[in-house]
């Protein structure tokens, strides 16, 4: 460290003002000698000198080099008191520790190079979705810009791998893990992996123990898609369905069921007759092929005309769709699916298609939300029990509006390909 930084930060203390806002800077009673506290202990920790720590809150809001904040963030990212945060602002402007860029507008003016990298370790689903590459792909460009050291371990889908997984990342002393595993029943040991060796968890999508739970509002997202069938029902087929059909993912659990009972309840909510519709549900255990095998099959036993479709994400979704296509009866179905992907936003640009939305998941944010999740919990600021990401009804008539970099990353692929 410096000795002109740390002249500034002897400036500092002396003109830091306390919570009064008097000027005066207010130490804590000491006491004998003993045990050094830790900041985060407040006053009753003697010897902690509560101007430090609030400046300290300050330095802690730049999360980037470079990175320009506004006072209202700072506010938001520190906790502290807007006056409080204007008041140190001003004054570590003085002293040179922050460069002010704009109204109110703020930066570090030393490099963030002296703190300490933290360690996230992320467990992924798997590679083979798009979902899940996406996820991937935007936590890695988000940890990149916040300086954050990421090491990544594949789940692929397997509940024993998914253990071992956590075993490892406990072996490379991560400050925190981000866990992206489907199967529920492995979340409690995949938990307890971490919480004994006192390692933070936050879990993408699938609730475990004690993790901080970041993903989809699962009902809302079903009850977008079932509107979006109930609709279609009532515009295009006079109010008149024969099935229901609801395509799950049983290993998932409860939480991910709430999707397709969103749906059910969405059709219910437009079409109040549909409570008389038969509703047959099936696993289709998250995948393309599962889907289309069991589609399959019950499309040679059911008599059924027209059948709403409610897939619990987008593969189950297409899945669906080729069983209708190979039987020749694909004008007899419509079909919503969740996430949005990039091979579902495909298939709504393709003319007559039967599938009539997909709820948007956005999945390429996730990463910026994970890393600000995961910097607040290290940091030890309070942190929600489940935070959820935003969701929006992708149609064949906004999905070039909402994705209209889908063509030009398709022309990409084919040139590289």
């Amino acid at each position: 460290m410096s000795e002109g930084y740390l002249q500034s930060t002897a400036g500092l203390l002396g003109r830091v003002a306390d919570d009064d806002l008097t000027g005066r800077v207010s130490l804590c009673e000491m006491e004998p000698m003993g045990e050094t506290p830790h900041p985060s202990a407040g006053c009753r920790d003697r010897y902690i000198v509560k101007a430090v720590v609030h400046a300290s809150a300050i330095f802690s809001a730049f999360r980037s080099p470079g990175e320009v904040l506004g006072l209202r963030e700072v506010v938001a990212r520190s906790g502290l008191k807007k006056g409080m945060c204007f008041r140190l602002l001003y004054t570590m402007h003085e002293c040179g520790l922050v460069e002010k860029v704009g109204e109110n507008q703020y930066r570090l003016a030393f490099p963030l190079g002296g703190h300490r990298k933290f360690r996230i370790g992320y467990a992924d689903q798997d590679r083979s979705s798009s979902f899940s590459r996406e996820v991937f792909d935007g936590l890695v460009r988000a940890c990149q810009r916040a300086q954050v050291e990421l090491i990544m371990v594949d789940n692929r889908r397997d509940p024993k791998a998914a253990v071992k997984n956590a075993e490892r990342l406990v072996r490379e002393h991560v400050d925190l893990a981000v866990e992206f595993q489907i199967d529920e029943r492995t979340a409690p040991a995949v938990a307890s992996r971490f919480q004994s060796a006192g390692i933070p968890l936050i879990a993408i999508d699938i609730p475990h123990p004690g993790a901080v739970y970041f993903g989809a509002d699962n009902y809302a997202a079903g009850l977008m898609a079932g509107r979006c069938l109930g609709h279609h029902a009532k515009q295009e087929w006079q109010g008149l369905a024969d099935e229901v059909l609801l395509l799950e993912i049983s290993r998932a659990g409860p939480l991910i069921r709430m999707r397709v009972d969103g749906m059910l309840a969405g059709i219910r909510e437009v079409m109040p007759a549909s409570d008389k519709w038969p509703v047959t549900r099936l696993d289709a255990k998250g995948e393309f092929r599962a889907a289309l095998d069991s589609v399959r099959k019950h499309l040679r036993a059911a008599t059924s005309g027209r059948i709403l479709v409610g897939a619990a994400n987008d593969p189950i979704a297409l899945g669906a769709l080729r069983a209708f296509q190979e039987c020749g009866r694909s004008a007899s179905c419509t079909v919503v699916g969740q996430n949005a992907e990039p091979e579902a936003r495909a298939e709504m640009r393709q003319p007559g298609t039967r599938l009539i939305g997909s709820v948007a998941y956005f999945p390429e944010r996730y990463g910026d939300v994970i890393v600000r999740l995961a910097t607040d919990v290290l940091l030890g600021k309070n942190v929600p029990p489940a935070a959820f990401t935003t969701h929006q009804l992708i149609t064949p008539r906004n999905v070039d509006r909402l994705y209209p970099n889908d063509s030009l990353l398709a022309g990409l692929a084919r040139e590289y390909s």
